[in-house]
């Protein structure tokens, strides 16, 4: 007998084969960007929401998979998945998203699978736009690690004071200054006063 959390599991491990969020998924496949995202999954009142057949047929065909992989990912599903915060980046530098340390809190985050990371404040953001082209591209979901080691070349995620939050490569960090180096090459590179940075996250993983 199938399960509510089997078939949404499938549909993650799906997004996830694909090197996209559940709604990434959703909009390749032509579908409402929230139809696959977590907060969907159940009513208002408690019920159970599945995801209809034809979602699930225009999902695959998007990924280009079988129906025969989608009953695999199912049997797959029963198995443990490591997964982190999604949040799109957007909605990155809006009030109350991260907390003083640049964890995530507050409402508006989902989930997505990710690849085995020893930080447990770990967290997904899906890129928007075309701003870091070539390195990322709109729909790309990279994984940030508050907790991991930063050093010089790394790509780091940087939120200031004023409230930006931006996607860039680590230059060179002095105790007063932080110099940036942009990812997209029509894009000045920042130097930034320490004092203006909230916080500065590396990171460890992207859907390429």
């Amino acid at each position: 007998m199938l399960t509510h959390g089997q078939i949404w599991t499938a549909l993650d491990r799906l997004a996830e084969r694909t090197g996209l969020s559940p709604s990434g998924l959703a909009k390749r496949s032509g579908l409402d960007p929230t139809t696959f995202n977590k907060s969907k999954r159940v009513t208002p009142d408690g019920r159970e929401r599945w995801p209809s057949t034809e979602s699930v047929a225009k999902a695959l065909a998007a990924a280009n998979s079988s129906i025969d992989t989608f009953v695999q990912l199912i049997g797959d599903a029963a198995r443990t998945t490591p997964s982190v915060p999604l949040l799109g980046f957007a909605q990155a530098g809006a009030g109350g998203s991260f907390d003083d340390n640049g964890f995530p809190a507050g409402k508006g985050w989902d989930e997505v699978a990710s690849p085995s990371i020893n930080d447990e404040h770990a967290y997904a953001l899906e890129i928007s736009g075309d701003s870091m082209k070539p390195v990322y591209r709109d729909g790309d979901v990279i994984v940030v690690s508050p907790g991991t080691p930063i050093r010089r070349g790394d790509r780091v995620v940087v939120k200031t004071r004023g409230g930006e939050v931006m996607v860039k490569e680590m230059k060179r960090r002095t105790a007063k200054t932080l110099e940036l180096q942009s990812l997209n090459p029509s894009h000045a590179d920042r130097i930034l006063a320490a004092n203006d940075v909230e916080w500065i996250a590396r990171i460890v993983w992207a859907s390429q």
